[in-house]
């Protein structure tokens, strides 16, 4: 089972990614963590680069193409073998992409979803929206000792929110695949979040029955 979970920064994906890998051991679930991108392609991570910094040196048909490149070889490369040998937890992936592809070349979230989700490799089981209020994600980002990139300022973090409620959206219409929506701003959020996915790996791992 693939799970990735997505949201703006400072939302507490980190947090939970890491709550869910502690839990999961606990529970005897051998789940794995994974990243973004595959970075294995060089004109890819080139273009990948420039959308991270907030200058794209490609348009956006081009931004794209490169994107699905390199999901295509995260896919064939790192996710289906990494599934092969139990389940995976990504922090950030397809909507992350798709969201930042539709800040910086101003088109519909969905637009870059549906291409995206056509890597059906890289189609996670379950995705979780971490939906924290961005001006909690403003205030936990100030205490954190690194330099703040482009997206993480409070504007285009506010729009970067809206894009993933559009992209959530889009990804449950043209893949039929489930979003858990829910912030993660208190411990009991956390609780909550954490015991919804570890059901749902647990689910996964349970035999299927005969019939």
């Amino acid at each position: 089972m693939l799970l990735a979970l997505e949201g703006i920064a400072g939302a507490g994906k980190s947090t939970l990614r890491d709550r869910l890998l502690a839990d999961a051991h606990a529970a005897h679930i051998a789940l794995g963590h994974i990243g973004q991108f595959s970075w294995l392609s060089l004109p890819a991570t080139h273009t990948l680069i420039g959308l991270r910094a907030g200058c794209p040196a490609a348009t956006s048909d081009q931004a794209l193409a490169a994107a699905r490149a390199d999901l295509e070889l995260h896919a064939r490369h790192n996710l289906t073998p990494a599934l092969a040998m139990g389940p995976l937890v990504a922090d950030r992936l397809t909507l992350s992409t798709a969201c930042l592809l539709a800040l910086l070349h101003h088109r519909p979230a969905e637009d870059y979803v549906r291409s995206l989700a056509e890597v059906r490799p890289a189609r996670a089981a379950l995705t979780v929206l971490v939906t924290t209020d961005p001006d909690l994600c403003q205030a936990r980002l100030q205490r954190r000792p690194t330099a703040r990139r482009f997206a993480e300022d409070p504007a285009t973090a506010a729009r970067l929110a809206g894009l993933y409620e559009q992209a959530a959206t889009a990804w449950t219409d043209i893949t039929g695949l489930p979003v858990l929506r829910h912030p993660c701003t208190t411990e009991t959020d956390l609780d909550l979040l954490a015991a919804a996915c570890l059901d749902r790996l647990r689910e996964a791992a349970r035999p299927a029955a005969r019939i």
